[in-house]
């Protein structure tokens, strides 16, 4: 027979075809790879081009100053007096 062996049972057994398993596992592989190469060439080239990232500089933090930051909250907290804050719910007037 053959495409297949003689099982005990009489049926036919298929056999296995590695090989062309193997070469198309090993063709999906060198595609998957020539993709990624092409979008690590893509993103290179993306990024020298950029002329709005100086050198030497992180985006992430650029324009950052350091030191005490205006609040979030803006004027909000700023209105306050001096017995409108939270600590004054501590105060003495319960004696």
């Amino acid at each position: 027979m053959p495409f297949g062996r003689e099982q005990s049972g009489g049926g036919l057994v298929q056999k296995s075809r590695p090989t062309q398993n193997k070469r198309a596992r090993e063709r999906a592989r060198q595609e998957k790879q020539q993709h990624k190469a092409a979008r690590r060439l893509e993103a290179k080239a993306r990024k020298a081009s950029n002329p709005n990232a100086p050198a030497g500089e992180d985006p992430d933090i650029a324009g950052i100053v350091p030191g005490p930051q205006p609040s979030p909250w803006g004027e909000d907290l700023d209105d306050l007096g001096p017995d409108d804050t939270a600590d004054s719910a501590d105060s003495d007037d319960d004696k």
